[in-house]
């Protein structure tokens, strides 16, 4: 068995990856529907930008899926990401009970993975994650090709759920 030594190339989802656009409807109003919200993720487009990205990456990285997704979702996220013909990867998803903003969720496993290999780059939507993995002296790429609503924008940062 030989130890793999190959960079990794992390990828977000929502935003990334995923278009979520069309669910973003549930995070809105007063009473958010979490369930609604991360069911519907099975029905995402794919995003081609960042698609693109990981497939012209796993020629010389090897990839890593890191989302602010909770665990529950698991079966359905890499059923999606087989079906979008992506790269079978090591996922990293949040604990359904972790609501920390995803800039602290995501950065202690990226801290986790850089003390075992170089990472290459990180891509991801959220702006706050992107400048903490900065600060923090990772290579990042700002995935700017969708369009986050505020009601995600907030659930990102403010009530730690994606």
């Amino acid at each position: 068995m030989t130890h793999e030594t190959r960079p990794l190339a992390v990828f977000d989802l929502d935003g990334t990856l995923a278009d979520s656009g069309h669910r973003q409807h549930f995070l809105e109003g007063g009473r958010r529907d979490w369930g609604g919200f991360f069911a519907a993720a099975v029905d995402d487009p794919p995003l081609d930008e960042g698609v693109r990205l990981v497939l012209s990456s796993v020629e010389e990285c090897e990839i890593r899926y890191l989302t602010g997704r909770p665990e529950r979702c698991r079966r359905d996220t890499v059923t999606w990401l087989a079906a979008q013909g992506l790269p079978e990867g090591r996922m990293y998803m949040r604990r359904n009970d972790d609501r920390r903003p995803a800039r602290h969720t995501k950065l202690e496993i990226l801290k986790r993975l850089g003390r075992e290999r170089q990472v290459r780059m990180l891509v991801d939507d959220d702006e706050l994650v992107c400048d903490a993995a900065e600060l923090a002296g990772f290579t990042v790429v700002r995935a700017r090709w969708a369009v986050a609503s505020p009601a995600l924008k907030d659930a990102q940062e403010r009530t730690g759920r994606t």
